[in-house]
């Protein structure tokens, strides 16, 4: 008589969503975020292609996860930085650099964060965990500014400036200089102190 044993999948139901996860963000690096299937990202995490629906109704449902996570990241990313500083305009230049930083050391989450292309309305984590991450940037924007809608133009203006230094890196528009990532951030946050005398005057 042949004893049957069970082959253990190797992942706890709390590891699943990470192994998941992980498979799907490591896709997303090599095929882009169109280029991958539940199925891919089941086999590179080492599951049955049953398992992720578990968790996540479909693709979509996965990628709403990365883009959470995205998010988070970036908000503890910029908190650390502009936690060096106690200056609201010195708080918010260090958040332009850690913008690019962010883009440097994460280009996958980076990537993820404005070309998923989901649905917010069907997914409202996306418009919590963006909330979460302005409201982060508006306390030291409403202390130079005053007004809540003039520290919502100097949020928004800082961040397309960084996040066009963080493309013209990513893109590598920048190769020719000695040290690229060290120019952008720097740049970065010349322009976010320049946009600050614009906006707080």
């Amino acid at each position: 008589m042949t004893e049957t044993v069970k082959r253990p999948s190797g992942h706890h139901h709390g590891d699943l969503r990470r192994a998941l996860e992980q498979a799907a963000l490591e896709l997303v690096v090599t095929k882009g975020i169109g280029g991958f299937t539940m199925a891919e990202a089941s086999r590179r995490a080492g599951v049955s292609v049953a398992a992720p629906y578990k968790h996540y109704a479909d693709r979509d449902a996965l990628l709403c996860a990365l883009v959470v996570r995205a998010y988070t990241e970036q908000r503890e990313q910029y908190r650390a930085a502009m936690a060096h500083a106690t200056d609201p305009a010195e708080q918010l230049a260090a958040f332009a650099a850690a913008y690019v930083q962010f883009a440097a050391d994460q280009p996958a989450l980076f990537e993820l964060t404005f070309a998923a292309g989901l649905d917010k309305a069907r997914f409202p984590a996306l418009a919590e965990a963006g909330q979460a991450l302005f409201t982060e940037l508006s306390t030291p924007a409403r202390a130079l500014c005053g007004d809540d809608h003039q520290a919502r133009r100097l949020v928004l203006a800082i961040a397309a400036c960084a996040h066009g230094h963080a493309v013209f890196l990513t893109e590598g528009v920048l190769t020719d200089r000695p040290d690229p990532l060290a120019e952008a951030k720097r740049e970065a946050a010349a322009a976010a102190s320049a946009l600050i005398t614009t906006y707080a005057a």
